[in-house]
């Protein structure tokens, strides 16, 4: 993968987008610019669960003064990320369109636990070294992520429905503080963490605060003497007391509090108070670092053979007993026949590199579904990859995989929807290819192997030899045609033999047609 000197972070939050530019020097990452706005998505969803316009218009306009700082950058130098508002919104493709077409890059949703290794990664890269194990608390604008972990790896990883414009929104729409609607808000915060407190309690040692709500408390109680450091229960305490005495968030005044925090900071307290009782905290310094760091560092790791997303597969692999040696045959011949057709496509080459990596995860976990069930183990693998948990892919990648071993098997109305001639069409022949000449379960002896590949057919050269000696394969790789004709698209097997003619059959019956090769 090819490396930047420049990397850029994109965060679409519930509550602020943010844009965070860093150097890259000897593997570090130096700090050149940021950005931050308060775009407050989640306060745009309404009751249908859409983005309205005006949150929509905000948006956009934010991300057109990113895309102005961002102008230059590669592709492959920029991640841009949303969380929890876009997870949720029921119209977030549509706005996902408008939004890539503003910003100039694509735009990944991340799962909430996806977020929460982000933000551990994000804020252990902004802290000293320590073997002590951390729980970090990340309270956003829609969502809150809570992970312990230990030196660099997060260890567990939750995501809670718990954000401070929703809370804000739910518990103190029209502004004022009072004894009931703060314990409300304080009670409902503690039920969602009670669901996994059981899960943290005694695995950590040090607690430690990341985002904006965490700091904009620590900084009034430090800077009103209720703390020395970071946030206390007494703290908490001090300044619940002085939020009731205010009775509103417009006059929320006290040292510390910044403006732009006020329409959101009732939620965002009523979230901590709530943890800290629930997970028994006495005590929390808070971090620089958060997701956007986190993504950078990810990103960085990429470069360096240290992709989060290889592992995670390799993960999956002995989770769902993958044979190994299987796959590694299908990944093996599905990524040759790729790198034949990928000669034929105009396109980038870090682009095609991509696309590379998305068939070898694809090929390595086709048999996933397997764990379930041999009868339709190809729809089984596909819902695993669809909606599990896996760290470092974001939704639309697990998407694109679910889709891929989805493909891999079946019958011709599956492949309708295909776009003939582009990568993806390339990936599903490939991978369907590779599956079906590797049904023995034993590595092909089809040297030399022949692929070419455009838009309206595709050439596979196979040796005559092979052909004959296995009838199985070809009646299969005959019907493959089959499949492929009947969605108006020609794939072609020939006898791949030099210098003579091949011995071919009826072209409308069969998908052979006669070549001489040379």
């Amino acid at each position: 993968m090819e490396e930047y000197n420049i990397l850029a972070a994109v965060d679409l939050g519930s509550n602020s987008f943010k844009l965070q530019i860093a150097r890259v020097l000897d593997d570090q990452l130096y700090p050149l610019d940021a950005l931050k706005e308060p775009v407050r998505l989640t306060a745009g969803i309404g009751a249908d669960q859409r983005l309205d316009a005006a949150s929509q218009t905000r948006a956009l306009a934010c991300l057109g003064r990113f895309a102005e700082r961002l102008r230059g950058l590669p592709q492959g130098a920029v991640r841009c990320v949303g969380t929890s508002a876009l997870r949720v919104a029921e119209n977030t493709p549509e706005f996902l369109a408008l939004a890539e077409a503003t910003l100039g890059y694509p735009i990944e949703i991340i799962a909430g636990r996806e977020e929460a290794r982000l933000v551990y990664i994000g804020v252990v890269h902004s802290l000293p070294k320590s073997e002590q194990s951390r729980l970090i608390i990340d309270i956003g604008g829609g969502s809150t992520e809570c992970v312990i972990g230990a030196g660099m790896t997060p260890l567990i990883t939750e995501s809670l429905h718990l954000g401070c414009v929703h809370y804000t929104q739910r518990f103190f729409p029209d502004g004022s503080i009072n004894t009931h609607n703060l314990a409300q808000a304080e009670i409902a915060a503690r039920t969602q963490a009670q669901s996994i407190a059981a899960n943290y309690r005694g695995k950590w040692q040090v607690a430690i605060g990341s985002s904006g709500s965490a700091r904009i408390i620590s900084d009034i109680l430090v800077q009103n003497g209720w703390a020395q450091e970071g946030i206390t229960r007494d703290g908490l305490q001090r300044l619940r007391e002085t939020m009731l005495a205010c009775g509103h968030q417009n006059r929320l005044d006290f040292p510390g509090m910044k403006f732009d925090r006020k329409p959101v900071f009732a939620g965002g307290f009523a979230i901590m108070n709530g943890i800290f009782a629930e997970f028994d905290i006495d005590s929390m310094t808070v971090a620089d670092g958060a997701l956007r760091e986190g993504v950078l560092y990810d990103l960085l790791g990429r470069f360096h053979h240290q992709d989060m997303r290889n592992a995670t597969v390799n993960q999956y692999m002995r989770r769902y007993h993958v044979d190994g040696q299987q796959a590694n045959r299908v990944t093996k011949l599905a990524g040759h026949l790729f790198a034949q057709a990928s000669q034929q496509m105009d396109l980038p080459a870090n682009i095609l590199e991509e696309y590379a990596s998305y068939l070898d995860w694809a090929a390595k976990l086709h048999e996933v579904g397997l764990s379930i069930a041999h009868s339709g183990y190809h729809k089984h693998g596909a819902y695993i990859l669809a909606h599990a948990d896996m760290p470092g892919f974001s939704q639309k990648n697990q998407t694109q995989l679910s889709m891929l071993v989805n493909l891999q098997r079946g019958g011709s109305e599956k492949l309708r929807g295909l776009n003939f001639g582009s990568p993806v069409h390339a990936m599903s022949l490939s991978l369907r290819l590779a599956v079906l000449l590797c049904r023995n379960r034993a590595t092909p002896s089809i040297h030399p192997l022949v692929f070419s590949f455009d838009r309206e057919n595709s050439d596979l050269g196979l040796p005559h030899d092979w052909l004959t000696a296995n009838p199985l394969s070809h009646a299969a790789l005959q019907e493959e045609c089959r499949q492929w004709r009947q969605v108006g698209y020609r794939l072609h097997l020939y006898a791949n033999e030099e210098g003579i003619d091949t011995i071919l059959q009826d072209t409308g019956r069969t998908g052979w047609i006669r070549r001489k090769k040379t």
